[in-house]
């Protein structure tokens, strides 16, 4: 590069410009075509910067399974959520239900979905999922009629704020199904606002510089 460029405010820029989470691997590739480009640790050190700067601001820099992406804090997202015309679409609580057991139970097939609901679960269901992205069919149990095993996806995690799996609350401390579509409804809720964040920050300053 022909100037010197501030690390920590150029991958700033590049996550606030990207419409979708960027990984460290990802980053590393903006820089293949200059002389000295950082190394992954100097790209760690500048996101763990970032992520400190602005854990106090009304915008965080969070890491999903995607990567890293700036997005509105959950008590701001009602306000936010105003900015779009379009409005946030409804789910049903026995979609979000439905939602939850896959989460859980995954790889399951959509008779085990059903056993556990105690009731039917409709193939606009399972299409509006499919269709989110939030669940895909991972293979096929080996039974007669060889039913379809559902899991969920990289893009469920990256919707609900979710690094791992592992960051789902433990299925004990979970009361009831109900329980679940509530606390889904409302994540639904707050990232709704996600979409139309739009904010200029002061750029931290750094030491780090790419010439």
């Amino acid at each position: 590069m022909t100037m010197a460029v501030n690390l920590t405010q150029l991958i700033e820029a590049m996550l606030f410009a990207s419409d979708k989470p960027l990984t460290v691997d990802q980053l590393m590739t903006m820089f293949v075509e200059d002389f000295t480009p950082p190394q992954r640790d100097e790209i760690k050190a500048a996101l763990k910067k970032l992520t400190a700067v602005y854990a106090d601001r009304a915008v965080n820099l969070v890491e999903v399974a995607s990567g890293y992406r700036f997005q509105v804090r959950d008590e701001f997202a009602p306000w936010v959520g105003r900015l779009t015309e379009e409005r946030p679409q409804r789910y049903s609580r026995a979609m979000l239900e439905t939602l939850a057991i896959i989460a859980y139970r995954q790889p399951i097939t959509r008779g085990d979905i059903e056993d556990i609901r105690g009731v039917a679960v409709s193939s606009q269901i399972m299409k509006t999922l499919q269709e989110r992205e939030w669940v895909r069919v991972v293979g096929h149990k080996d039974v007669p009629g060889r039913p379809a095993l559902f899991a969920t996806t990289r893009q469920f995690l990256d919707y609900f704020n979710l690094k791992t799996l592992d960051q789902l609350p433990p299925l004990a401390e979970v009361r009831s199904l109900e329980e679940i579509g509530r606390a889904l409804e409302l994540d639904l809720q707050a990232n709704a606002a996600d979409a139309s964040e739009t904010m200029e920050a002061d750029p931290p300053s750094s030491d780090a510089t790419l010439h």
